[in-house]
């Protein structure tokens, strides 16, 4: 059974010109220990799909889908109360920008306890044992010092970490990334992206890895999902997608990475994609 299985997920947006379609008809599944990556152009949907999942979008958002299911459980229909003990708990999610998911006004100490009271019941003395072997886990010196720390009194690299300490601080079955690399160096980016995949290996939860980046694509996923416009253009496993796209959006992609260059310029997207897109299921190629 998939840990998480979406069929035919729809979100909208409500504007002054109307409605508009941000994910359109997109189906997605995830199995335990599997890591699915999600890739695309911004503006392609890719995080609005997972956080109609996490139910973190706006009131201002239609959601339908055919399927929602955690765990064959139906969570589309979850009542708050519901939803708050399944969400921070079973799945959790990074942000793309650590800073700002973090709230400036507490210490980061006081949000991983907050976590764990809420959702372990665990009482204070077990919370701030448990706090420091989640920052030694991922990495952060002098742990019983950091808890005492504000967001602004941490780089973008040590706030990310502590945000993937908040985020598997219960143990989920399933962490959803969401650019977890976006604001950070190229060298902080290769150590979060190894202490993602180390504790996924770790844990054997399933992991759903957002990104525009095909090189973290190549290196951490089992299977790809690319999208376009809000739409699925491509599924299949990470080897058969870089050696047979079938898209020609997904041709685009991979046409445009550095290492695929051609003379003296890059390729570009708009230059090998004419901004039809053309889905794997209608030209013959089966997904996966």
């Amino acid at each position: 059974m998939a840990l998480l299985q979406i069929d035919n997920l729809t979100v909208e947006f409500e504007t002054a010109n109307g409605w508009f379609r941000a994910v359109d008809g997109v189906s997605i599944s995830v199995d335990p220990g599997e890591v699915l990556a999600i890739v695309g152009e911004s503006g392609s949907g890719k995080s609005v799909s997972m956080l109609a999942v996490m139910g973190l979008l706006p009131w201002t958002a239609r959601i339908t889908a055919d399927r929602m299911l955690f765990q064959g459980k139906d969570i589309q229909n979850l009542s708050a109360s519901e939803r708050r003990k399944l969400i921070g708990k079973d799945v959790a999610m990074i942000f793309q920008e650590p800073v700002a998911s973090l709230n400036p006004c507490f210490t980061v100490g006081f949000q991983i306890e907050e976590v764990l009271r809420i959702h372990m019941g665990l009482d204070k003395k077990a919370r701030r044992a448990r706090a420091i072997e989640l920052f030694k886990l991922v990495g952060l010196p002098d742990p019983e010092e950091r808890l005492k720390h504000y967001p602004h009194q941490m780089s973008g690299g040590q706030c990310q970490r502590v945000m993937i300490a908040i985020a598997i601080a219960c143990n989920p079955k399933l962490l959803i990334a969401d650019e977890p690399t976006t604001a950070l160096d190229v060298t902080i980016q290769k150590q979060i992206l190894d202490l993602i995949m180390r504790l996924q290996a770790e844990t054997g939860m399933g992991l759903i890895m957002i990104t525009h980046d095909m090189g973290v694509v190549a290196e951490t996923a089992d299977r790809v999902v690319v999208q376009y416009k809000g739409r699925k253009m491509e599924e299949a496993d990470v080897l058969t997608l870089f050696e047979n796209p079938k898209s020609n959006y997904t041709k685009a992609l991979l046409a445009a990475l550095p290492e695929n260059a051609t003379g003296d310029r890059l390729t570009t997207v708009s230059q090998f994609f004419d901004g039809t897109p053309t889905p794997a299921s209608s030209i013959g190629g089966e997904t996966a």
